[in-house]
């Protein structure tokens, strides 16, 4: 199975990546096009409050660009919520030769029991030397959950725990868009708890599932990246891959020792016909799976908790959890007006888990659509709003930044 998916990575990874060489992976100011013939909410917020604009950045002079989304919605796992996304994108050295970094903090609170304070980074060092990514997550549940496989959509529990996650990776470049590293990985869910009769029974599955039970894993990974965009942030046509095999030895504090590896391929073509405009047709494909048995039940891979959280657009995160998970989503994102300020997509997904027996066995679709406005041109931030449909669900959610 990893064999077939690997070789299906590649082959995705190949359709252009002839077509980009080293003159263009990085563009003059990392943006497409000029920024002056765009429009974005700053913008116009400037114009309605007669602020005046203050004097252009001097070439090479480094600047943070924010972002800031204040709004009530759902958040993962169904519920709404209280939630405010701040984004900051950046350079930490010449834009002519180094990719756009950005840190991303959603704090979010239902005004009840759940609240979560996730943040995470992405930091390319000077002249692409680096990349530095982090994930830090505190986290107050109850969370639904199916079970293991494609479960009944009638049949859920509610799972109350905390969760502290961390994450930290650094990796080399060893040639043009390749980056080898290594990162150490954290998870802690903290009293793990259900109704009767308990997630035990309800799952089929015993590690991780005793009623207040702690579940903790420690480990090391080894990172392989390939990346051709220029800012992840809004990604550019081009290519990305990454590949993360995680050990989680018991001398390291884990409770039980396990080992998995997650494969992402991504691939971003350009339709354009006019200058400037956002046009583009979007491939992401996901494969995670678990090595070995005894993985903790909350860390087998599931529908919507990949590492950015952002697959499974029109289904309900948790709704598929298994031993391994494949994942292939394709989106067409296209400008609506000309300066760039509103923009719309059409997306599509598919998902299929092991089930009990290890096996994929079922294909679960969803599709949706999704109004994009400009928030900040200088860092090409978009306002997402969108709306997904599947087999017994369907929602809006709302981000700074592309799903992908």
């Amino acid at each position: 199975m990893i064999k077939n998916a690997l070789f299906f990575f590649l082959i995705v990874l190949s359709l252009g990546a002839n077509a980009q060489n080293a003159n263009n992976a990085i563009s003059t100011n990392n943006i497409v096009g000029d920024t002056a013939v765009k429009t974005d909410l700053i913008d116009i917020a400037k114009s309605l409050f007669n602020i005046k604009a203050r004097p252009r950045t001097k070439p090479g002079e480094k600047k943070v660009f924010f972002s800031l989304l204040p709004i009530g919605g759902n958040v993962p796992g169904g519920g709404r919520a209280l939630i405010t996304s701040t984004s900051a994108g950046f350079y930490l050295a010449d834009r002519k030769t180094t990719y756009i970094s950005n840190v991303t903090f959603t704090p979010y609170w239902n005004l009840q029991s759940r609240f979560g304070l996730p943040l995470r980074s992405n930091l390319w060092l000077k002249n692409n030397e680096w990349v530095i990514q982090g994930d830090t997550r505190f986290l107050f549940y109850p969370q639904a959950t199916w079970g293991i496989g494609s479960g009944v959509e009638s049949e859920s529990m509610l799972v109350n725990y905390k969760y502290i996650r961390f994450y930290q990776s650094a990796l080399k470049r060893i040639k043009p868009y390749l980056y080898a590293g290594i990162g150490y990985n954290l998870d802690y869910f903290i009293n793990v708890r259900t109704d009767a009769p308990g997630l035990a029974a309800f799952s089929g599955y015993k590690t991780g599932t005793g009623d207040g039970e702690n579940s903790f894993s420690s480990g090391f990974s080894a990172n392989l990246i390939y990346d051709t965009r220029n800012n992840a942030i809004n990604p550019l046509p081009g290519s990305y891959l990454n590949v993360s095999i995680r050990n989680n030895p018991s001398f390291l504090g884990s409770k039980t020792s396990w080992q998995s590896v997650y494969v992402d391929a991504r691939k971003y073509v350009s339709l354009n016909t006019k200058p400037h405009q956002q046009n583009t047709l979007a491939f992401w494909t996901y494969l995670w799976t678990g090595l070995n048995n005894d993985i903790p039940y909350l860390n087998l891979p599931s529908i919507g908790w990949d590492p950015n959280n952002k697959s499974g657009r029109g289904i309900d995160q948790n709704r598929y959890r298994g031993k391994g998970l494949f994942y292939f989503e394709t989106e067409y994102r296209r400008d609506i007006t000309n300066d760039g300020l509103f923009g719309f997509v059409v997306f599509a997904n598919a998902t299929s888990v092991t089930e009990q027996d290890n096996k994929f066995k079922k294909i679960h679709p969803a599709v949706g659509t999704g109004l994009r406005v400009k928030f900040n041109k200088a860092s090409n931030t978009n306002i997402g709003v969108d709306y997904g449909v599947s087999k017994g669900y369907k929602g809006f959610t709302i981000n700074l930044g592309e799903a992908f």
